[in-house]
């Protein structure tokens, strides 16, 4: 196995779920941030939802690229690991609120 797909096959493991996106998902194209936290995300139709609310929408099918993960109680959206980090959520441009 290569490092890329071993380092991306690690990375996977760290996921709780990853859901699969329905035809019409959309993509998380920025990042809502209130002091210096993530708290929604922007979609490509334009919308922005709060970052509960994108988890509901990623385990419905309704977002692609991303897979579900948590930390103590709370569950966040993380970038599918690719081989590219161009795709990152932390890569992506953002907001504050």
């Amino acid at each position: 196995m290569k490092d890329q797909e071993f380092t991306n096959a690690l990375a996977k493991n760290t996921l709780d779920e990853i859901p699969t996106p329905k035809q019409n998902a959309k993509d998380i194209v920025g990042l809502v941030k209130e002091s210096g936290k993530i708290t929604g995300y922007q979609l490509s139709d334009g919308s922005t939802v709060s970052k509960d609310e994108g988890v509901h929408l990623a385990k419905q099918g309704e977002i692609k690229g991303v897979g579900v993960a948590h930390r103590g109680n709370t569950e966040y959206l993380k970038s599918i690991p690719d081989g590219t980090d161009d795709n990152n959520l932390s890569n992506l441009p953002a907001t504050s609120k």
